[in-house]
């Protein structure tokens, strides 16, 4: 339950079109539901103005499905997301919970159920190579869950910096921009050094060797020039979508 479901509830009580009972029972879930095997917080977005998500990796089919419905059973609560989920969890949550819209790249899948109403910001995602697309994916399911109308440009790597400058405009036109990079991470540097809005830069765990699975990135990003770049975890485009929604609060 959000603060505009919350505050709907307390009209419809004292308007009379709701009874007490119900209004209880539907408080009852407040502050978490324990489902014996996962204890689902309710509460959070009272207190951040986002739901908790359902992180899919660890969880079977069946948790998943319990979990997503639990966080449904607020009827006019906010969007639901289950992150990096593979097919047989996809499969199961959507079977009892109709209605999530499936973004899938690579082998996972964000699902999202019950997307906000439309909010103000120019979000752009901003990936490096091709091979960065299923963390930008992501990230862009969830950023539009979040009622974002999130752009992307795709391939934009310092390798052929070119390619990202003839999209110059739409970087310097962006809200917040948020830079998915693997190899070496460099792509959020030069965007930081372009635009004034806030950037989120995501390692990615593209890469030879040498790349150590997004270390480099991950590292090269912290220690980047461009001065208030925002670095998130390593193939964390749900964090950089997370950290786009506080920022353009």
């Amino acid at each position: 339950m959000d603060q505009p479901a919350l505050r709907q509830l307390l009209e419809d009580l004292r308007g009379g079109l709701l009874e007490v009972d119900e209004a209880v029972e539907r408080l009852r879930r407040l502050p978490f539901a324990d489902l014996g095997d996962a204890r689902v917080d309710h509460h959070r977005a009272l207190r951040q103005r986002q739901a908790e998500a359902v992180y899919g990796p660890g969880k079977t089919p069946d948790q998943c499905r319990r979990i997503v419905a639990e966080l449904l059973a607020e009827p006019a609560g906010p969007p639901v997301v289950l992150t990096r989920a593979r097919a047989d969890q996809v499969e199961a949550a959507l079977a009892a919970n109709p209605g999530g819209q499936v973004t899938a790249s690579g082998e996972l899948a964000t699902v999202v159920w019950r997307p906000a109403p439309p909010r103000p910001g120019r979000v752009l995602v901003v990936t490096a190579g091709t091979a960065d697309l299923p963390v930008a994916d992501e990230c862009l399911a969830v950023l539009s869950g979040l009622g974002f109308a999130p752009r992307r440009l795709v391939d934009c790597g310092v390798a052929g910096l070119h390619r990202l400058l003839a999209d110059l405009d739409e970087v310097l036109e962006a809200d917040c921009c948020v830079v998915v990079a693997g190899m070496e991470g460099a792509l959020a540097s030069v965007v930081g050094g372009l635009t004034p809005a806030p950037v989120v830069a995501v390692p990615t765990s593209v890469g030879y060797g040498s790349s150590f699975a997004g270390l480099t990135a991950l590292l090269a990003m912290l220690s980047s020039c461009a001065a208030g770049v925002s670095v998130v975890g390593i193939d964390n485009g749900f964090g950089a979508a997370c950290a786009v929604g506080r920022l353009l609060r």
